[in-house]
């Protein structure tokens, strides 16, 4: 399978398993899903992006780990 397969069935599986509605699925370089309510903002001057997890927390990951943003 290609890497976009993967990403895809992988993302469709988050979206089965967890019940929970969020706005946008961030795919990460090591294989993690991060799913967000709300569209993540991206940081030009400091590299990061940030975003509010499905708790309501607000939390930041360095852009350069981002390999995709899928709105839902």
């Amino acid at each position: 399978m290609t890497k976009w397969a993967v990403a895809i069935s992988a993302i469709g599986l988050v979206f089965a398993v967890s019940g929970c509605s969020s706005d946008y699925v961030m795919a990460t370089k090591d294989g993690r899903m991060i799913l967000t309510e709300g569209k993540p903002k991206i940081d030009d001057e400091t590299g990061l992006v940030s975003y509010q997890d499905t708790e309501g927390n607000e939390i930041q990951i360095n852009r350069q780990e981002i390999s995709q943003i899928i709105k839902r």
